[in-house]
């Protein structure tokens, strides 16, 4: 099964920190991304920039809107997929990555959820 891992961060406290600190703990998150890619579950990797567009049908119109929207202080800064066997092998596949590896991450809101994903067959309109 294929589960979707999406790492929050919040922006504000790591718009506190000095760039050399930041610098410094994403040098300790390498080894940790290296060992979640050697597990070989890992099929996609994307870092997410803070910019967002948004498409929503609105009386009957589609709406364009700059900007994530989400209902907290929290922005998605990455997402991941995965193969795993079940939740269990997911989650244990996912506590690998630097989020929840490295402690400075902590302080800067980090955090992984985890999310199975129901995926539809393509088909063809042909029957």
């Amino acid at each position: 099964m294929k589960y979707l891992c999406l790492g929050y961060l919040e922006p504000d406290l790591m718009d506190a920190k000095p760039q050399d600190e930041i610098d410094r703990v994403m040098q300790e998150c390498k080894p940790h991304l290296e060992q979640l890619y050697h597990s070989g579950k890992v099929l996609l990797d994307a870092g997410l920039d803070k910019a967002a567009t948004t498409l929503q049908r609105k009386n009957g119109k589609l709406r364009m809107m700059d900007g994530p929207f989400t209902e907290s202080k929290e922005l998605i800064g990455s997402a991941f997929l995965i193969e795993a066997e079940d939740l269990e092998d997911a989650v244990r596949v996912a506590s690998l990555h630097p989020a929840v590896q490295v402690s400075a991450g902590e302080s800067f809101g980090w955090r992984i959820e985890i999310r199975p994903v129901h995926h539809f067959e393509l088909f063809s309109p042909e029957g």
